[in-house]
């Protein structure tokens, strides 16, 4: 297994929402209304920004409060890094856009 995903694979790791132009919840929300969010993993070499396309069935907005960017947001979506499948576990917080995640190979 490639040695970022397996460093990703164990505890949960700093993570934040990757928005462009602006880091706001509003942004969070139309991303997560596409069905793909970048998630950053901040604790890498220069971070490690993953495109992650949403399982809305598994990800959970229920806490989330966007117009007042409070709550939080749990994300889960499968991507694949350096050839490994694997799935992308976040929890983010709307007011901060920060919060852990971690990896899941898939193989």
């Amino acid at each position: 297994m490639n040695e970022l995903v397996q460093r990703l694979s164990q505890g949960k790791h700093p993570v934040e929402a990757s928005l462009r132009p602006e880091k706001t919840a509003t942004a969070l929300k139309e991303s997560i209304d596409r069905g793909y969010v970048h998630i950053k993993f901040t604790n890498t070499k220069g971070g490690t920004d993953l495109g992650v396309q949403l399982d809305t069935e598994a990800s959970s907005f229920k806490e989330a409060d966007f117009d007042h960017q409070k709550g939080k947001v749990h994300l889960v979506g499968n991507l694949t890094l350096n050839y490994v499948k694997v799935r992308c576990v976040a929890d983010i917080d709307l007011a901060t856009l920060d919060g852990k995640g971690y990896l899941e190979p898939l193989e």
